[in-house]
């Protein structure tokens, strides 16, 4: 019954996150692309910020709302607020090398068949199963 539980929050997740990706699209015109839209905010570049406001502050309330609702558990980090904070400094790299982030690739590059976001996105996969590896294992 736990894996069903568990399978069946995985849909429901997905298919929100592709809801919320095609009402910002449909009412907008934007893409949901996480890093693209935090960095603007970080930035402070030119263009309307109201809805990337709302966009982000749209991220946190879900989650505080789903763990309020004992549908998330309590994330445990290791390694402490230094590491999160050069873990968040190179995701924040790769996607801006990358010109785009899991989000933005994988959700939207993905469902327009662009080939950039399918390069994109493997490479994101294959760099996760090594690190996973190299971190379960010690070591290639």
């Amino acid at each position: 019954m736990l894996i069903l539980n568990d399978i069946l929050r995985a849909l429901a997740g997905g298919a929100l996150i592709g809801l919320a990706t095609a009402l910002l699209l449909l009412g907008s015109g934007r893409i949901a692309g996480v890093s693209g839209v935090f960095g603007w905010l970080v930035l402070g570049e030119a263009g309307p910020a109201r809805w990337r406001l709302a966009f982000v502050a749209g991220l946190v309330l879900a989650a505080v709302a789903a763990r309020a609702a004992g549908l998330a558990s309590p994330v445990e980090l290791g390694g402490g607020f230094a590491l999160l904070l050069a873990a968040g400094a190179i995701t924040g790299l790769g996607a801006g090398l990358a010109n785009g982030c899991t989000s933005g690739h994988g959700v939207c590059g993905l469902s327009n068949l662009s080939l950039r976001s399918l390069v994109a996105v493997g490479t994101f996969m294959a760099t996760a199963a090594l690190t996973v590896f190299v971190v379960r294992h010690g070591g290639l």
